[in-house]
């Protein structure tokens, strides 16, 4: 038979071309068959790996090194195709776990094969002699190239993975291949490692008799894989046990089983699926020889703990790297509040989606669901009933979250936009009732003079927060205002009925800037009180007081309101007056006007509008001064002019001899001393600096009369902005990535969001699509979050394998989050499956995960195999049996002079499989 048919004679001379002449004219269509085989063969070997990659071979799915190559035969009227597989790697068996391993590669422990199979449904080969056939055929064109691939043919039925397969080994030996299965009804001696080791003895031994009488000395090695039991909220409804009988058996322990998240952040809001499933623990018994069935029956009753190496590898769900946007989180409320803030440009008012006179409300009302009543109590309840305290607002807040325009994390408004993102559908017909309703409950704070909760009522107005946030904490400190001045009236209306008789000394003050006292905080329970004869406040009893330095005395007329000492914060070190030689006493002055962010502008437009704006300045401050000399001359009854000077305004006093000091002549006090003596501090007269009547029904007006897209676009930012901070307060075991993922997304919100704080968005503009985007990736970050936090939890006493596992899993969905388009991305479907090595440190807390189960779980199992963990046993369990031979004084040592030192394995066996599935895989070498 001729070596080749398809060689390509170009280039050579024709006297080799005669040398080459092929004659097929006599051969059968067998022979030609093999000949095309062999063609193949032999130009696969001359390309090699490189080159054949480079033509174009096929990586396969599930490994990283593994490549195929085909080719389509045809013989005998039928079709068949033969595939080449690979590995780019270098000499050797595969080693590294991570890498998954073809099937055939597994059953017989080959590297590079080949496998024909018919081009049929089925894929195999039903007929016996056609199998043998066509193995033969390939056989024997291997043998023409001095190839030593293996060879395999599928046969029998596709779901019982039969093959059978041949090799030539180079020498006088041949090995032979045989795979099947048992899909069910295993019988129970092949279900434990004795009857499994006496399986392997009876492919050699001449009769089970020998087993006793033998020692045969069989290498083992055996692989666990357990995995850990996902646990069902519906168990107990899927397995049909009444919920009556199971806790009256076992409690209540199912039903009251707690979430993996209940103490994240998020649990408030939403409950997250767990993105870890489980794991997956491979345990690898090192190899050992057995030469009885006694050690089998040990071995089967070892624990876990003694095997050499421990391999995980975390399952996780499939919605982790699914790009289609169907987790429920912050993310998903988030897109549906873009799309709410795209249709508020669409009405005047928030009225307006939720009036029956609306033209559009019947749209509205078909496709946009409005909160029960029963919902609106509960979101009511917490907003403004339950923990009314002011929250911490820094607490959870990151360093960059402030430069994101929302309100601050816990505030008033803050609780309110996540209600809103929870409500119905997070739908503009919603926002509107929410909207509506929250503003009845402000302005019924407002009427009965109720603190506003979450709000902080004391301190200036955060400008760097959103307007309708600056609106309510001054409509909260207008309220506490309220409600001093309702405190202060029923205090002096009892102070005519009861007499005092407490004293108050006078207590130095430091400066200036601690005289201004908030209302709320010192000035709450001072009263005004006649001057006593030591100078503190009193009531009841008028005395003169003694005679003070240089001579001056105090009149005894103490009956005059000039000597009525008002509002005194206590004595100013030891200034005195410069007339009456007095203690000098500090005032409390009236506050500067708190303004909100667009009081300012409108006084910067005032200014701009003016002109002059020094001189409208002044006016502006003209106020303030009169308040401060009112509250001033109160306190000190015998004060001057100067004395004003040298306590309001320290710098423009000119200090030399007692004639000679004296009010500098600069801007600051040009003027002044026409308005002296001014009106007694807290006289009818007297004008409060801040009208909080009138402020705060401004502000009630501005949130009634509030545009949609103005509410929304405040919304969105403060939305934005404190789910990042609640997110931001989950505990991940400072893993660095996550870290630097958190601080991007912050920086990525500020630029997106500022358009919306700046008033520049419309509808279905390039805005909306970037905030789209911008959910996507806020998508993606959340999603990382709660695998960073699960594995955290899981792996509290190992921050080794969390670490490791997360930085992984990091570089591995890295290229999923692309430039976060709002479509589906198109990246690699391949799974995470990398495994890890356990330390033998960290061997217990990897144990303690698989919880022992419960009846519930393993009711319907039989534990027919050994080697359990905490009463797992096995998921699979894959065994190798080998029995090896020297050649060393054996007849085929003359045949094989340079290699009679080494051993050849003769018998094979791997076995796969669980109690209700079994696998057994045979290689035989022989000389043939």
């Amino acid at each position: 038979m001729a070596s080749t048919s398809k060689v390509d004679l170009s280039g050579e001379d024709d006297d080799e071309q005669l040398e080459r002449f092929d004659d097929f004219t006599l051969a059968s269509s067998w022979e030609r068959f093999i000949s095309e085989i062999e063609a193949v063969c032999r130009q696969w070997l001359a390309d090699g790996p490189k080159n054949l990659l480079e033509k174009g071979a096929v990586q396969l799915d599930f490994s990283q090194k593994l490549y195929k190559v085909k080719l389509e035969l045809k013989y005998a009227m039928k079709s068949y195709n033969m595939e080449y597989y690979f590995e780019t790697s270098s000499g050797g068996k595969i080693a590294d776990e991570n890498s998954t391993l073809h099937d055939l590669q597994l059953c017989f422990g080959v590297k590079d094969f080949l496998v024909i199979a018919p081009q049929s449904a089925s894929g195999v080969v039903l007929d016996s002699p056609e199998a043998c056939k066509l193995l033969s055929a390939v056989a024997i064109a291997l043998t023409n190239c001095s190839s030593l691939w293996p060879a395999f043919v599928p046969v029998h039925d596709p779901s019982r993975k039969a093959y059978i397969g041949i090799q030539n080994m180079g020498t006088v030996f041949t090995r032979r291949f045989e795979a099947d299965r048992i899909g069910s009804q295993v019988p129970v001696r092949l279900m434990h490692l004795e009857g499994l080791y006496e399986l392997f003895l009876s492919k050699f031994a001449y009769s089970t008799l020998d087993f006793a009488m033998h020692l045969y000395k069989v290498h083992f090695t055996m692989t666990s894989t357990y995995r850990t039991i996902h646990h069902d909220d519906d168990d107990l409804q899927s397995l049909g046990i009444e919920k009556e009988e199971y806790d009256d058996n076992h409690g209540s322990e199912t039903h009251n089983r707690s979430q993996w998240d209940e103490d994240c952040p998020w649990s408030e809001w939403y409950s997250a699926e767990d993105p870890v499933k489980g794991l997956e623990l491979t345990a690898t018994w090192s190899e050992k020889t057995v030469e009885s069935s006694l050690e089998m029956a040990e071995l089967e009753n070892a624990s876990p703990h003694e095997a050499e190496k421990w391999m995980i590898l975390p399952y996780l769900s499939t919605n982790l790297d699914s790009s289609e946007g169907n987790r429920t989180g912050f993310a998903s409320q988030l897109r549906l509040l873009v799309d709410a803030l795209n249709m508020s440009f669409d009405a005047q008012f928030m009225e307006d989606f939720v009036s029956v006179e609306n033209p559009g409300s019947d749209n509205l009302k078909s496709l946009m669901i409005v909160p029960p009543p029963s919902v609106l109590d509960r979101v009511f309840k917490d907003l403004f009933h339950e923990g009314s305290q002011v929250a911490a607002l820094a607490k959870g807040e990151h360093k960059i979250s402030r430069a994101i325009k929302g309100a601050p994390f816990g505030s008033l408004f803050a609780q309110f936009c996540l209600h809103a993102l929870w409500v119905g559908t997070c739908n503009i017909r919603a926002i509107a009732v929410l909207w509506i309703e929250f503003i009845r409950e402000v302005r019924w704070c407002w009427e009965e003079s109720q603190p506003l909760p979450k709000m902080q009522a004391n301190g200036s107005i955060d400008l760097s927060t959103c307007l309708i946030n600056q609106k309510l904490q001054m409509l909260a400190i207008c309220i506490e205002k309220k409600c001093e001045m309702n405190e202060d009236f029923q205090d002096c209306v009892g102070s005519n009925e009861h007499t005092h008789d407490d004293m108050e000394e006078d207590s130095p003050v430091r400066d200036k800037t601690t005289n201004k006292q908030k209302h709320g905080d010192e000035f709450d329970g001072i009263r005004d009180r006649p001057l006593t004869e030591d100078g503190l406040h009193g009531s009841g009893m008028t005395t003169s007081r003694p005679s003070m330095k240089h001579g001056d005395t105090l009149s005894t007329d103490l009956k005059s309101s000039d000597h009525y000492r008002r509002g005194s914060a206590g004595a100013v070190g030891s200034m005195k007056l410069l007339k009456s030689y007095q203690s000098l006493h500090a005032p409390f002055t009236q506050d500067a006007p708190i303004m909100t962010e667009d009081m300012h502008e409108e006084r910067l437009q005032a200014v701009e509008a003016f002109g002059n704006s020094f001189s409208f300045s002044a006016q502006l401050e003209k106020d303030i001064l009169s308040s401060d000399m009112s509250a001033f001359k109160a306190a000190n009854p015998d004060a001057v002019f100067e004395d004003f000077i040298r306590w309001h305004s320290p710098g423009d006093w000119e200090n030399g001899d007692n004639e000679e000091s004296r009010p500098s002549k600069t801007p600051a006090t040009k003027g002044l001393k026409d308005d002296w003596p001014p009106y007694g501090r807290l006289s009818q007269t007297d004008k409060p600096l801040l009208d909080h009547f009138r402020e705060g029904e401004k502000i009630l007006h501005y949130l009634e009369t509030l545009r949609p897209h103005q509410l929304l676009e405040q919304m969105v930012c403060t939305a934005f902005r404190v789910s990042a901070d609640t997110l931001n307060q989950t505990s991940f075991g400072g893993l660095k990535q996550m870290t630097t993922k958190m601080e991007q997304l912050y920086r990525t919100m500020a630029s997106t969001l500022k358009p919306l704080q700046a008033n520049r968005v419309s509808g279905n503009s390039e805005t909306i699509e970037d905030l789209r985007r911008l959910c996507v990736i806020f998508e993606h970050v959340e999603k990382l979050l709660a695998l960073a936090a699960s594995l955290h939890r899981k792996f509290l006493q190992a921050p080794r394998l969390s670490e490791t596992i997360f930085s992984d899993y990091y570089n591995f969905y890295l290229p999923r989050m692309g430039t976060a388009s709002t479509g589906s991305l198109k990246v690699d479907e391949k799974e995470f499956d990398i495994k890890y090595q356990v330390m033998t440190r960290e061997r217990q807390i990897v144990s303690n995960m698989f919880s022992p189960p419960t009846a519930n779980q393993s009711w319907r199992k039989v534990l027919s195999m050994g080697n359990l963990l905490n009463g797992h046993e096995p998921i699979v369990r894959e065994i190798i049996f080998s029995v090896r031979d020297s050649l060393r004084n054996n007849h085929y040592a003359a045949h094989n002079p340079g290699g009679f030192q080494r051993e050849i394995e003769t018998y094979r066996m791997y076995i796969c499989g669980t109690s209700n599935d079994l696998r057994v895989a045979l290689s035989v070498t022989s000389c043939d």
